[in-house]
């Protein structure tokens, strides 16, 4: 079996995978303070609890995009699991990949493993948007090439900047209001957040297609993409575990 784990800024994801298939997955908050023997007693009660042997899992793959958790999560995951072997997503395997990658070194590794995942499931010409802290774009274009990303605020970190800017415009639960003309507090936030920013996400995929002159391939993941998808007129296809498998793949090119 195989344990991949994807460090973000907010969350941590992880799953195991048995013969290329997800059986198991766990998301917890980022705490870039805890110590690898607190990550240590999370993970070994999260696997236990899924009844999963730690002795079963002969490979490790981890992508982050916090460089201060490397070091603990590698103290932990050499002490857990003392028989896998662990690979850690690097500009240094980039080369390996089906998927070519320019500016190696100013892409985050969750959007190397998003664009693999989408362009072995859906080719050339496909934009990942991941819903994350950071809303972000991913283009492949012809020849399996990496064109660019764009990058914006995600929606709870718009959020929590609007709460912390202002006096009296507190934090809110994400999802459509039941109108755009907010009738009170939270529904006016929500208007603004969701129907906002489903305009900037459509308008960001029009503007790439007709750079491009393509008609591309738009895939969602992250955790607000199945409350974002249902509005945009753009995007359809919703691939909630596209990172870890993403994450799978590269394994399987190293």
């Amino acid at each position: 079996m195989l344990l991949a784990i994807d460090i973000g800024n907010t969350n941590i994801v992880f799953g195991i995978y048995e013969d290329e298939q997800c059986i198991s997955d766990w998301r917890i908050q980022t705490d870039q303070l805890k110590t690898a023997d607190e990550y240590e007693v999370i993970f070994r009660s999260l696997l236990s609890a899924g009844k999963i042997c730690r002795t079963e899992i002969s490979g490790i793959i981890l992508s982050s995009v916090v460089p201060t958790l490397l070091h603990p999560f590698r103290e932990m995951l050499s002490g857990l699991f003392e028989k896998a072997s662990i690979n850690f997503v690097t500009p240094d395997i980039y080369d390996k990949l089906p998927v070519k990658v320019l500016n190696p070194f100013e892409i985050g590794t969750d959007l190397v493993a998003n664009a693999t995942a989408a362009y072995q499931k859906y080719g050339n010409n496909t934009m990942v948007i991941d819903f994350g802290t950071a809303l972000t774009f991913t283009t492949i274009g012809n020849n399996s090439e990496i064109l660019g990303v764009a990058i914006a605020p995600g929606l709870r970190t718009a959020v929590g900047a609007l709460a912390g800017k202002t006096a009296q415009l507190p934090q809110i639960h994400l999802a459509p209001p039941p109108s755009v003309l907010g009738e009170n507090t939270i529904h006016a936030i929500q208007s603004g957040i969701i129907f906002g920013y489903t305009g900037l996400v459509d308008s960001i995929v029009d503007r790439t297609e007709t750079e491009m002159n393509k008609t591309l391939t738009i895939v969602a993941t992250g955790g607000l993409s199945a409350v974002m998808v249902p509005l945009s007129k753009k995007v359809k296809i919703v691939e909630p575990m596209l990172t870890l498998d993403g994450l799978m793949q590269i394994n399987s090119f190293l």
